[in-house]
């Protein structure tokens, strides 16, 4: 799909990827680009920047009737959207001892955010024969993040979802691509440093993109209409050696987590 003359809209859109994103897709020539973000004047900055063809709308993702009164007034006011891009999430680190408020909000906000935008786009789309979901997962969705179950957890969710959406409504003129970038250099990228020392800084740094990267790859897709969004190249080398030997990558992986998190033990339950 080409992005020019499309009405897209971007959760999480006010910085990061989503900003990059949302740049991007005005210089594709998109007709709308709607920044939606939690950050209702980070939004707003970000569209009166862009122009005429960009407004910025305050958003809580995890409130599934905002939801789809905002895809309505978009729809009502800007036309049909052609492309959603369900950009937004958080950071989760830490393993299963995190509280259950801690779960419950990385849930609603990394995927049921996806549940409550599919369903509120969806029917126009299948209506239409035509439209487009893209969605932000990670690298952790595909193979693990360390120090981190929640999101870990929460990110292998968005790839099922997306991965299920293709396979069932791709005959129908829906096209989905899943975004699953390593560490990009956004303000989550500090979250998840602090989950070690120094070896585990160095080890982020070194191979994390610039979301302007990132963005370029999502155009890229799009146009391709390709499912995999890997900004890092060697996410589908890690891929395809967990599928041939489950055992040996599980291995793999305790040995990387042992170099970067030391002999940090993981909490108890109290």
């Amino acid at each position: 799909m080409e992005l020019a003359g499309r009405t897209v809209v971007v959760t999480g859109g006010a910085s990061g990827i989503g900003e990059a994103m949302c740049r991007r897709f005005a210089a594709e020539g998109a007709a709308h680009v709607v920044v939606v973000d939690l950050d209702a004047d980070g939004a707003e900055r970000l569209a009166t920047e862009l122009g005429d063809r960009a407004s910025g709308v305050g958003l809580d993702v995890a409130d599934q009737a905002a939801t789809r009164e905002l895809v309505e007034r978009i729809e009502r006011d800007l036309g049909p959207i052609d492309l959603m891009a369900m950009n937004a999430g958080i950071a989760a680190g830490g393993d299963v001892w995190e509280p259950d408020d801690a779960w419950e909000r990385a849930w609603q906000v990394n995927v049921m955010a996806h549940v409550y935008a599919v369903r509120a786009v969806l029917p126009g789309m299948l209506a239409r024969g035509e439209g487009y979901l893209l969605h932000t997962a990670s690298a952790a969705g595909l193979l693990t993040n360390i120090g981190a179950a929640p999101y870990s957890v929460t990110k292998h969710a968005v790839v099922a979802l997306a991965e299920w959406l293709s396979v069932t409504y791709g005959d129908r003129g829906i096209r989905v691509s899943c975004l699953c970038p390593q560490f990009v250099e956004t303000p989550m990228l500090d979250e998840f440093e602090s989950l070690g020392d120094g070896a585990l800084t160095r080890f982020v740094r070194g191979i994390a993109k610039s979301p302007e990267d990132v963005a370029d790859e999502v155009v890229e897709a799009i146009r391709a209409e390709r499912f995999l969004v890997l900004p890092h190249p060697e996410v589908a080398d890690y891929f395809r050696r967990k599928a041939d030997d489950y055992d040996r990558w599980l291995a793999g992986m305790r040995r990387l987590q042992a170099s970067l998190l030391g002999n940090a033990e993981p909490k108890e339950d109290r």
